[in-house]
């Protein structure tokens, strides 16, 4: 019987020795060969914003930076950087060992750089994205937003770029310390949202012919509103229905976000009655009449579309029905304020749960 136990363990301590030995073999093949011989081929990846690193090693493998995903992530466990990892496009060769590939990911700097502008966002916050992203300093981009050459190149119709930033993701080149520090970058990485701007409005104009500049003004102006009033796709061409007749009567446009604009960068969320009765507020649409000097956010096409086909109503009024939410349209003032009414309840309510 001993026998047979002790042919039993020295069988399973040479398997495990076995299984060890390979187990070295295969990480040691891994860890020290690449796909391709030098010198391979280049290779560029992109990384969304908060990829995992299962979709990344899958990527890598698949064209041919790395043999075998699995083994990557934990190669990346072990070494404690499989979080995290930057976004950005990078470029590989297939003769890199996968230790190099991993600290490019990790450590590396991107070739492009993936930047997120969202929709609504005046110049200043949209230069302190492209500031914080490093891709030039804010001094830089706030400069160029309202240099006239920049402005007259680009053909805005206003004192500064506001507006014409295209909110959008790009893949932008990351800039080196002394590139940044030109003062060209930030001229061209302004360019780049601009370009994209007409780009994109272009596709919308009636017979594909780009309005005229008093035309143009109007509907760069009246997208920006469209764009802070509603987030709801469906109500934009009907939110600029309502201040398209509004203009057409002659009555105060009273949208708060023109307001808030004109309030500059240090207003802190509280818009007050004082605010509102401001005249020395130039976009102060509760006294002034008509639009005010200039767009107010950057828009999206969607915004764009509605304030060049607006949707043919009677509306002339329109409040939230929960905060956050869709809106409800009125033709009267008495309806407007019931439907006001219908708003400080439904508030009380959403407060009390």
């Amino acid at each position: 019987m001993w026998k047979i136990i002790r042919t039993l363990l020295l069988l399973l301590l040479a398997a495990a020795v076995c299984t060890g030995g390979w187990l070295a073999h295969e990480a040691h093949t891994f860890l020290t060969s690449a796909p391709e011989a030098a010198p391979g081929r280049e290779v560029y990846v992109d990384v969304p914003p908060g990829a995992a690193l299962s979709r990344i090693a899958s990527q890598l493998q698949k064209q041919g930076i790395i043999t075998d995903a699995r083994k990557f992530r934990l190669l990346a466990r072990y070494r404690k950087i499989d979080t995290g990892m930057q976004a950005g496009r990078f470029l590989f060769s297939t003769s890199w060992v996968p230790d190099k590939v991993l600290e490019t990911l990790a450590f590396g700097k991107p070739v492009l750089t993936r930047v997120t502008i969202p929709e609504g966002l005046t110049w200043w916050q949209t230069a302190r994205i492209l500031a914080d992203s490093g891709f030039a300093p804010y001094e830089d981009l706030a400069g160029v937003m309202r240099d006239p050459a920049f402005l007259r190149h680009y053909g805005i119709p206003f004192d500064s770029a506001e507006g014409f930033l295209m909110p959008d993701t790009y893949l932008l080149k990351t800039p080196g310390e002394e590139t940044r520090k030109d003062p060209k970058q930030a001229w061209k990485v302004c360019g780049r949202l601009v370009d994209n701007f007409w780009q994109k409005a272009d596709a919308l104009w009636k017979d594909g012919k780009r309005p005229g500049r008093d035309d143009l003004r109007k509907a760069v102006i009246l997208a920006s509103i469209v764009e802070k009033e509603t987030a709801i796709p469906e109500e934009r061409p009907r939110v600029a229905g309502v201040y398209s007749n509004r203009m057409r009567i002659g009555m105060l446009l009273q949208a708060d976000p023109t307001v808030i604009y004109g309030l500059g960068p240090n207003f802190k969320g509280n818009l007050t009655r004082a605010m509102l009765n401001n005249d020395s507020n130039a976009y102060n649409t509760y006294r002034k009449a008509g639009l005010p000097p200039g767009p107010i956010c950057s828009f999206g096409s969607a915004a764009l579309k509605a304030a060049l086909y607006p949707e043919k109503h009677n509306y002339l009024y329109f409040v939230a029905v929960t905060d956050g939410g869709a809106h409800s349209f009125s033709r009267t003032l008495s309806e407007h304020n019931a439907a006001v009414r219908r708003y400080l309840n439904n508030r009380r309510q959403q407060r009390a749960q």
